[in-house]
């Protein structure tokens, strides 16, 4: 017969809760806990700064959209006749103007893309007295307007971040 086990006295289990930790138990907590550290603070903490410059690039993203959006609804040149045809510069229509820049002497009164050259982030909103500065603050932009040929014209929006990032947009806008 095999002898039994005996439970295990007070003694022996007061003797095992005092033990404690092993020195190569706290170097081995120590390393593994100074690893984590490290992988936190070179993977993970920069990954916020790259979110904020991802959510300003998406901003800026939208600015320059809702511009271009706006500018693509205007007319091509002022001589223009509504719907575009016949379109200015043919020969059944009149003279394009010729003229890059606002004719108009209000920011709601721009009928053609070439009104919005010089447009910028202090230049009153459509229907508003706020500039863009009040409501996009830290971003800037600019707006210029060429003639590639007679017929088409390139408008650049350039959107720069808080962070200083520019963001440039190009649209051609053809005569028809």
């Amino acid at each position: 017969m095999k002898p039994s086990r005996l439970p295990l006295s007070r003694k022996d289990i007061s003797m095992r809760a005092n033990r404690g930790f092993t020195l190569i138990e706290l170097i081995v907590g120590m390393v593994v806990f100074s690893i984590s550290i490290v992988l936190l603070t070179s993977v993970l903490f920069p990954q916020s700064d790259h979110a904020a410059n991802t959510m300003q690039r998406v901003r800026a993203a939208e600015l320059g959209q809702s511009i271009l959006n706006e500018i693509w609804g205007k007319a091509f040149d002022e001589n223009t006749p509504m719907n575009g045809v016949p379109p200015c510069g043919s020969p059944s229509g009149v003279a394009c103007s010729g003229n890059i820049g606002p004719e108009e002497s209000s920011r709601n009164d721009y009928d053609d893309v070439d009104d919005y050259h010089g447009l910028t982030q202090d230049s009153p909103m459509l229907n508003s007295s706020d500039s863009y500065a009040s409501s996009y603050p830290g971003y800037q932009f600019s707006v210029s307007v060429s003639l590639l040929d007679p017929n088409n014209k390139l408008i650049e929006v350039v959107v720069t971040t808080p962070a200083g990032e520019p963001i440039v947009f190009d649209l051609v806008r053809s005569n028809y």
